[in-house]
């Protein structure tokens, strides 16, 4: 199977590729936003567990996360793959991912790293706020996901280097091309 994390700062296109990933190779797409949404709209007891934390506002736990992710990688029933969009974010999570799977007698094919520019980023994402009206989308707030994304990120990067799964992919320039890379990527990891 295909397993792919695909990894970003906010703004970096993580959703958009991850589309055009699910379109050309038939996987499935986990984004741990959306799981989260929708098991807590769906009254789940995982959701019900999650959103005690949310609403105290705490971070969910590694391990509850995990069961949750588990949860909907076992639902997808005859699955190419799946990219995990939004998740790991921090080493011990990586392991917990990598544990996961190992049960499943599988592993993460490739991780994808969109590097961004701060300065492109923040012009994205100030825009997608304008767009979209999304609260978590001005300044002040994207500055602050942006210290947090970078303070967990180079340990990751380094986790996935070791791991021999790392793919660095330029996230600035033509969709079609980012796309491409990305696809060389996946592709080199199929054949791996």
């Amino acid at each position: 199977m295909l397993n792919i994390v695909i990894f970003g700062a906010p703004g970096s296109g993580k959703g958009t590729q991850s589309e055009k990933i699910v379109d050309k190779y038939g996987i499935n797409h986990i984004s741990t936003g959306d799981v989260l949404r929708a098991e807590i709209k769906n009254g789940t007891e995982l959701g019900k567990t999650a959103k005690a934390y949310i609403d105290q506002g705490q971070l969910i736990p590694d391990e509850l996360m995990i069961d949750i992710l588990a949860s909907v990688f076992d639902s997808f029933e005859d699955s190419k793959g799946v990219i995990f969009d939004g998740f790991p974010r921090t080493i011990a999570q990586a392991e917990a991912l990598k544990k996961m799977l190992a049960k499943r007698e599988q592993g993460v094919s490739v991780m994808i790293d969109l590097d961004v520019p701060e300065e492109e980023l923040m012009t994205r994402l100030i825009k997608r706020g304008k767009d979209s009206g999304r609260a978590d989308d001005n300044e002040e707030t994207i500055k602050k996901r942006l210290v947090v994304y970078h303070s967990q990120t180079s340990p990751l990067i380094d986790w996935y280097k070791k791991e021999g799964q790392y793919r660095h992919i330029k996230g600035q320039g033509e969709l079609e091309e980012i796309f491409a890379e990305v696809c060389k990527a996946v592709d080199c990891a199929i054949k791996e």
